[in-house]
């Protein structure tokens, strides 16, 4: 088998209010709807409640979810489970996804709108090479405890001549 890179397709997000999440991610990150919020119902005998059962077991009885597509063309799969729970902490020590990010040159602007839309900043702006290149970064987290990253440039150019 050729080894070539993957391309990246969705990530899936949980949020305790679908309507929520959609209005937050379209009108803070611009991400547009492709799918408006649908109730799956836990079923055995539809395509999409059988594949839920495969992922999810059973006893979840039902749940919504929404596509949305970021301006890259990556998706957004967002979640919304009867019983979801806040994360009470960041367990950062923890196996599994950690955070994603995204790209915005207006880092300070962006960062601006997601407080202002119910998120949280949770450091200060940094840059990654001070006086040699303009490039910076902050974590955030949503209104929903989702945390994720901005960065002002691309992945590629931030780590293309080596470490830190």
């Amino acid at each position: 088998m050729k080894k070539f890179p993957r391309t990246f397709s969705h990530i899936g997000l949980s949020v305790p209010d679908i309507d929520q999440a959609v209005s937050f991610y379209s009108e803070v990150m611009g991400w547009y709807l492709i799918m408006k919020p649908t109730e799956i119902i836990e079923d055995k005998d539809t395509a999409i409640g059988q594949m839920c059962i495969d992922v999810l077991g059973t006893g979840w009885e039902s749940f919504k979810i929404a596509h949305m597509s970021t301006g890259d063309k990556i998706g957004i799969e967002l979640f919304a489970f009867k019983k979801n729970e806040r994360p009470k902490e960041f367990d950062y020590w923890k196996t599994g996804t950690f955070h994603f990010c995204v790209q915005d040159p207006d880092i300070e602007g962006l960062v601006k709108k997601i407080v202002e839309h119910g998120g949280k900043q949770r450091m200060p702006i940094r840059e990654y090479y001070p006086d040699e290149k303009p490039y910076k970064m902050v974590y955030v987290e949503d209104p929903f405890g989702v945390i994720f990253e901005i960065y002002t440039h691309s992945y590629e150019l931030t780590y293309s001549q080596g470490a830190y």
